[in-house]
């Protein structure tokens, strides 16, 4: 191994359109952002409602830190388990319908620990194709058989099922898949799931906020329970406007991650103040309905608009919007004249996505206004006519 490696290795990654770059936030996250010193209208922020940057989370998060400091100073097994996280866990238990709630650092550490501390190499584990990566590597870690069905078909996940005589099997889904935007067909895969007495695990880290009654994600939006999906996994970082995330479920199931959960155990909790402010920005997604029905008439608008420009879209009802381009160095050039023009989207490459399906990924947040997305319309008629 050598450091010319890395650096070939970095430049072919350049040659093919796929490096990644860093770029600099100085402004709260909003509708208009300061990014390596200008000014932009950003479509590519996963705060769905507006929380991030909303006077009462922040006033929370103050209040927070005034009473507990900045860190949390320790595991929540030693001495970092605050009065402050232990009500935004029977808060998000209450929220979710579910006896218990268990807080994790990150939505990846979530995902890893409640994988990894309910199977092994006797069991199985089905996901979807296109799950988030920290599915995928949770259960590639696992240890358990690791198949991949179809996305979003069920038929192909009875067929893995049928074939299994695993101890446990785990069926695994996103709820609202990340980079399409589209919500997974729960009823038919918790219905695959239960005749071969199989979990179903779903990660709602886009759905929750967004979809369902008062933004309980989509196991209420199919008016599922416990008995259909037994391990609930919910991200802070997105509509929540925070940080962190959380899994809920049964007495046991909490009880089992608490036990042998690695990311849990061995990891120092989140900031106390964090946990102060969710608390507040959970108020505010479960009881605010305008932005859940501003999203929605957001979206709308977008999508008649990229219909009538030809503009090709992904079936998605949730605010995530990708306009698929196919091609990676096209997906960057059009990106880069979006910029251009004053708007920030990022361009999706692979392997985020499969080869040949680059997309500009664009998102939606309850503080949009029409007035900005029919600018964004406008610009991608400018930028879409110059396509080869």
């Amino acid at each position: 191994m050598s450091f010319d490696q890395l650096r070939d290795e970095l430049t072919a990654r350049k040659s093919q359109s796929l490096y990644r770059q860093r770029r600099m936030l100085e402004s709260p996250q909003a509708p208009e952002v300061q990014v390596d010193g200008k000014r932009y209208l950003a479509f590519c922020s996963n705060d769905y409602l507006g929380l991030a940057n909303h006077p009462d989370v922040i006033q929370a998060l103050k209040q927070g830190a005034d009473q507990y400091g900045v860190g949390g100073g320790a595991s929540h097994l030693v001495n970092g388990h605050s009065l402050a996280h232990h009500e935004l866990e029977e808060a998000l238990a209450e929220f979710t319908g579910r006896p218990r709630a268990l807080l994790f650092s990150t939505g990846y550490m979530a995902n890893l620990g409640a994988v990894n501390a309910l199977l092994d190499k006797r069991d199985a584990v089905f996901e979807d194709r296109i799950n988030h990566a920290s599915l995928l590597d949770a259960g590639l870690l696992s240890g358990a058989r690791f198949q991949r069905y179809l996305h979003n078909d069920a038929q192909s996940l009875t067929q893995r099922l049928e074939r299994s005589d695993a101890r446990r099997k785990l069926v695994v889904t996103d709820g609202v898949f990340s980079m399409d935007g589209d919500i997974a067909d729960l009823p038919e895969l918790c219905k695959s799931a239960k005749a071969q007495n199989a979990w179903v695990m779903v990660d709602d880290a886009h759905g929750f906020g967004c979809v369902g009654k008062g933004g309980r994600g989509c196991v209420e939006h199919f008016d599922l329970g416990q008995d259909d999906v037994q391990v609930l996994v919910g991200t802070l970082g997105k509509a929540f406007g925070t940080a962190g995330a959380f899994v809920a479920g049964s007495e046991e199931l909490i009880e089992t991650l608490v036990q042998h959960a690695r990311t849990y155990i061995y990891t120092t909790s989140m900031p106390p103040a964090v946990a102060m402010a969710t608390l507040a920005s959970l108020k505010i997604l479960r009881d605010e309905e305008w932005r859940r029905d501003k999203l929605a008439a957001l979206i709308n608008q977008f999508r008649d608009g990229c219909e009538q420009l030809g503009l090709e879209l992904m079936d998605s009802p949730t605010p995530i919007q990708p306009i698929m381009v196919g091609d990676s160095a096209e997906a960057m050039r059009m990106s880069a004249a979006i910029e251009a023009e004053g708007i920030f989207i990022g361009a999706i490459r692979p392997p985020t996505v499969p080869q040949g399906s680059a997309r500009l990924r664009v998102t939606f947040s309850a503080t949009h206004t029409e007035a900005q997305v029919t600018r964004l319309l406008d610009v991608l008629e400018k930028v879409s006519q110059k396509r080869d």
